[in-house]
């Protein structure tokens, strides 16, 4: 047999599995949904035939569909999300906030301190577990009931996230996120002022050599993987800045790491550098107030604000947005406060 599985090389997230086939020259006409059943472990005949569905089978760099059949030498790329791993879950009636829902999706508005799947010390306790336990409560007529993650937000990040609740949901919008053709945008709190109101960072992003922990940029891209920050000032306080951060890629960390990259971490990431006094450190009073704005928000000051993409069934663009949460809210504000009335005092 001459037939070869390759992983894609620009495997960007974590939660789809990308493969390559190329069909020996001996194979006999077969359809490719079940082709493909024999050749992936784990993929059941709906789970492929909705990934054709959603354009996600390339043959010969064209989508087809399910009932093609195979061909001595095709090319046959596929990308599906991962199955998860249910049996190893229980339900949870964990307060969520839902702000859409339809028979395709949920858009949640995700709360700071929640995990977004079960990992190494955090079994219990996610939005999966939350999700469960919701479409386990769904009416008996609703669609299958599943959670399919196709994005994360970290555990102390806050904002706009989407499950899907269809095979076809999750391949469409897995398609999306992979392709870069949906648009998320994040509001950042970082530190410093900038001199112009909008740029770009690029940088390739991997884990750290020093801390594994953590993620670097490898500005000559000898190392990690290809990344680009879009950002662009909304609001300047002098010693901090709110900025808006388009996402063009989706790495792990990578508005954080980037900001930092740059000189402008995050206010209060205690893993790249915000969480301790910057600028202005000489004055008492300055002190004190930034130590009661990390007390207001003690985390990463960093919110997945606006969420849009093609509707799987409508195909029509559909687009998400969501207020700031109250610890980011309050830091604004006292921010906006001190940046008025004593800045130029000091």
């Amino acid at each position: 047999m001459n037939e070869e599985l390759i992983d894609f090389p620009d495997a960007e997230q974590e939660l789809f599995e990308h493969f390559r086939f190329v069909v020996d020259a001996g194979q006999e006409m077969l359809r490719i949904d079940k082709y493909l059943q024999h050749k992936i472990a784990n993929a059941s005949r709906t789970k492929i035939q909705s990934a054709a569905d959603a354009g996600n089978i390339l043959v010969n760099d064209k989508p087809i569909k399910s009932s093609y059949k195979v061909k001595p030498h095709d090319t046959i790329a596929i990308l599906l999300p991962h199955p998860p791993r249910i049996h190893e879950l229980l339900p949870e009636n964990i307060p969520v906030n839902i702000t859409y829902e339809d028979d395709e999706f949920i858009i949640v508005n995700k709360n700071p301190g929640m995990v977004v799947h079960p990992g190494f010390s955090n079994y219990t306790g996610t939005l999966v577990n939350a999700m469960l336990w919701h479409f386990e409560h769904l009416p008996k007529s609703s669609v299958e009931n599943r959670p399919g993650l196709v994005h994360r937000l970290d555990k102390d990040t806050s904002g706009i996230m989407v499950v899907a609740k269809t095979e076809y949901a999750l391949a469409h919008l897995a398609k999306q996120f992979f392709d870069r053709s949906n648009d998320r945008r994040y509001y950042a709190l970082v530190w410093g002022d900038f001199e112009t109101d909008e740029g770009t960072i690029e940088g390739h992003i991997g884990r750290s050599l020093r801390d594994r922990k953590v993620q670097d940029v490898f500005p000559e891209g000898d190392q990690g993987k290809h990344a680009v920050t879009h950002w662009k000032v909304v609001e300047r306080f002098g010693y901090v800045t709110l900025v808006e951060c388009k996402l063009e890629t989706g790495r792990t960390h990578q508005i954080r790491v980037h900001m930092q990259h740059i000189g402008h971490p995050l206010f209060n990431d205690a893993s790249y550098g915000g969480d301790y006094i910057r600028k202005g450190t000489t004055f008492t009073k300055y002190k004190q107030f930034v130590q009661h704005c990390f007390d207001a928000c003690p985390r990463q000051a960093l919110h997945a604000k606006s969420l849009g993409f093609v509707h799987p069934k409508t195909k029509s663009w559909i687009q998400f947005d969501s207020e700031l949460p109250n610890d980011m809210q309050t830091v604004i504000e006292k921010w906006r406060h001190y940046s008025k009335f004593n800045a130029s005092e000091e």
